[in-house]
This record gives structure tokens, sequence and C-alpha cells, in this order.
């Protein structure tokens, strides 16, 4: 079992999809990761040999910001956001959409508000004791 950035990639997935398990790196980024390291995309991640696994782990954490680094740097953007008072900041601060969606229906999860449907209003027969 490979482990790179902290994560333990799947054995029986494809290299590329393996990848992706890393937050941080998708199927475009995975991609790029495997043709830098000269490493076939189609290769299982059990098949993959030391060297190969050093040379990814090397690449990924020297050239990108992944899982805890990116966590932590998201953070700080949105507390950033939020202490000079931006629009975005804001919308984070009361918990709502930030990227310009309506809020009059479809935003339920996010605004804490589910509401499960009603039935027709009828009661039923009265239960019998």
């Amino acid at each position: 079992m490979a482990r790179i950035a902290g994560v333990n990639l799947p054995n029986d997935k494809r290299a590329v999809i393996g990848l992706t398990y890393i937050r941080g790196v998708g199927k475009k980024r995975a991609s790029k990761i495997l043709t830098d390291t000269q490493i076939d995309p189609s290769k299982r991640i059990k098949d993959l040999s030391d060297q190969e696994v050093n040379a990814l782990r090397e690449v990924i954490e020297k050239n990108y910001t992944v899982e805890g680094e990116l966590r932590s740097e998201i953070m700080m953007n949105i507390k950033r956001l939020r202490e000079i008072s931006a629009y975005r900041g804001v919308r984070h601060a009361r918990r709502l959409p930030v990227r310009g969606q309506r809020t009059k229906t479809n935003s339920r999860t996010i605004r804490g508000n589910k509401r499960s449907t009603m039935g027709s209003g009828r009661r039923g027969p009265a239960q019998k004791t």
C-alpha cells in the first residue's frame, strides 16, 4: 500500500484514479504528475515499485499544495475575507451560499433548513383502543 502526503492509496485502482484520493489532486493533475514522472497511468498502485512511489511523492510534495497545507490555506483565505468584511466573507460568516446562488429555494442544506414533505393535511382514521 502506497502512502503519499499522509494518504493511503487504494491498491486495486489505476494510478491516475488512485492519486485523486489525495486532496488537491484531480484527474488532470494526476495525469500530469504521472507524465512528469514517466509512469504508465494504467498501472495499478500495487504494481508501482518503491522508486516510482518515491518519485511520485517527491513531485507532489515539491510542486503542489495538498492535504493539510491546502486546507489551512483555504481556511486562511476565508478568514481574511471575513476580517476585511468582504461580501464573500460575510456570506461565509452567515453560512449562506457564496457564489451567487439563489436562496429562496435550493439552499436548504447550507441554511440548515431541511424540510420534510407534508402529507395531504388530512388525518388518518381514528385509532382503535
